[in-house]
């Protein structure tokens, strides 16, 4: 599936697509799309589509001994509220369920742009995080480290 392709994806051909595939086309995507993608009717269906695929990115090896619960919030939905998901990662397995579950280790809030910064590894998390972009609380020392945990396909 091409970059294009993913600006029409039905909810179910994002959710069939293979979590590598997805990532590449959103790697692959030029800024100005990927944000017209977010901030479309879909981006709700996107964003669920790279949380679900985040447990097959996982890197056990990366993140061996880190237990952790993160809530994120991505905001700006056209209804003024916010896709809301839970990662955890225990035992050298990742799972993502949507909505805040559990006490976090971690809470995540950011816009579609720095989440899209934040998926394809384009954007520096540590200034997103010192100009507002991205608001943590919690273990930030996990925050700083939490990309480091999954693999990031290029396009």
């Amino acid at each position: 599936m091409t970059p294009t392709d993913l600006s029409s994806a039905t909810p179910q051909q994002l959710q069939d697509l293979p979590a590598r595939d997805l990532v590449s086309g959103l790697v692959a995507m030029p800024d100005s799309e990927l944000h017209a993608l977010l901030t479309s009717e879909t981006r709700s269906d996107v964003v669920a589509a790279v949380f679900r695929a985040m447990p097959e990115l996982f890197r056990a090896d990366k993140a061996a001994g880190v237990a952790m619960t993160a809530h994120w919030s991505i905001t700006e939905r056209a209804d003024g509220g916010s896709d809301d998901w839970t990662i955890r990662i225990a035992d050298g397995q990742c799972t993502s369920v949507p909505g805040h579950e559990g006490d976090p280790t971690l809470s995540l809030t950011m816009g579609p742009e720095p989440f899209t910064k934040l998926i394809t590894k384009k954007g520096n998390p540590v200034m997103m995080f010192m100009t507002g972009k991205i608001k943590a609380k919690g273990d930030l020392s996990l925050a700083a480290s939490f990309g480091s945990f999954f693999d990031t396909p290029q396009s």
